[in-house]
């Protein structure tokens, strides 16, 4: 049983390296995957599947793991460069996204997919069985790549989704995209950015100064999966100040937001995404574990969102772990709670 385990870990650790592999004929990468920068870029890669996998394992011994797997009549495309952002410390910077669609000439309403990791680690291809799974009932689905810390600190994730949804409406036609249908989801600290990105739409604050400005990033739905909803609660704030007491080092959420609240209250404030519902924003679909510490703001934000007339969901699945979407038995669950929301949001 231990060997099975171990050559399982093993198989895991290359599953991101050797996605392409299976992905798709219709790769534009010239090169894997862009050496050219990649070496340079500080990196945190402690949020990947196979440790996540080691780890829920532990506590959870029944789980498994949804795998990438192309379904039949899905055509995928790797690692698209959606901007290139000049001048940075790394030099020329290239970020990237997926798609995945029906093998058809269909146009469909498309789904960006921000992968989690703390904003600090993690990479698009923890989104790729979601991404392809889903594009199988009908959507363009879009693992889309952001910068993270300590590459780059808020707002810079924030700006680069915004880019990306941009992107997307102006290739829309190439890739058979309904552009006036564009959902984001996201996973945990993708949750919070997904939340963000469809709550602020219309916000000049917001939006950054990234290419294809004219195109729109408006978001018209959005999946927010085990992620916050606010940086400005008491409970946060507190937690964030005592582990700076504690440590004699703040966080690496704190990190991200350019420092504790009470020296960072600008960036605290606007990646909140309960201070910035207005009747623009989208409708949303809440989906959560049993661990309460995820649904931060959560309570708050349908309360505003009731208030202004704006659609909403939640669900909760039985899962007393935070990575659920991951594995079996709850993939499936996650992948139907997501579908049938964009559903009742833009085909019924």
């Amino acid at each position: 049983m231990k060997k099975t385990i171990a050559a399982t870990i093993l198989a895991l650790a290359c599953l991101s390296i050797c996605a392409s592999a299976q992905i798709s004929h219709h790769s534009h990468s010239p090169q894997s995957p862009h050496q050219s920068y990649q070496s340079s870029l500080p990196r945190d890669t402690s949020f990947n599947i196979a440790a996540t996998y080691q780890k829920a394992k532990k506590h959870h011994p029944f789980i498994t793991l949804a795998e990438p797997r192309l379904p039949e009549g899905v055509t995928a495309y790797e690692d698209l460069t959606y901007t290139t952002l000049h001048e940075t410390p790394y030099g020329e910077r290239p970020l990237h996204l997926n798609i995945y669609r029906p093998a058809d000439k269909k146009r469909y309403p498309a789904l960006l997919l921000v992968h989690g990791g703390g904003w600090n680690s993690g990479d698009k291809s923890l989104q790729i069985p979601l991404a392809q799974e889903i594009a199988s009932h009908g959507y363009v689905t879009i693992p889309v790549e952001y910068r993270l810390r300590p590459e780059a600190t808020y707002p810079a994730a924030l700006h680069d989704l915004k880019t990306a949804v941009r992107w997307v409406r102006a290739n829309a036609k190439r890739y058979g995209i309904d552009a006036d249908h564009i959902a984001i989801s996201g996973c945990s600290a993708g949750g919070q950015l997904a939340t963000l990105m469809g709550i602020t739409n219309g916000s000049k604050r917001h939006e950054g100064n990234g290419e294809w400005q004219q195109y729109s990033s408006d978001i018209q739905a959005v999946i927010n999966i085990d992620g916050c909803s606010t940086f400005i609660s008491a409970r946060n704030i507190e937690e964030n100040n005592e582990q700076a007491r504690k440590n004699n080092s703040i966080s690496l959420t704190a990190q991200w937001l350019g420092g504790l609240y009470d020296d960072a209250k600008e960036n605290w404030t606007e990646a909140s995404p309960v201070a910035w519902v207005t009747d623009r924003s989208a409708p949303v679909c809440f989906i959560n574990s049993l661990l309460g510490r995820y649904r931060d703001g959560k309570e708050e934000l349908i309360s505003k969102l009731t208030d202004k007339g704006i659609y909403h969901e939640s669900h909760q699945l039985m899962a007393n772990m935070h990575t659920f979407w991951f594995f079996h038995p709850w993939f499936y669950p996650t992948t139907r709670y997501m579908v049938q929301f964009m559903d009742t949001v833009f085909k019924n």
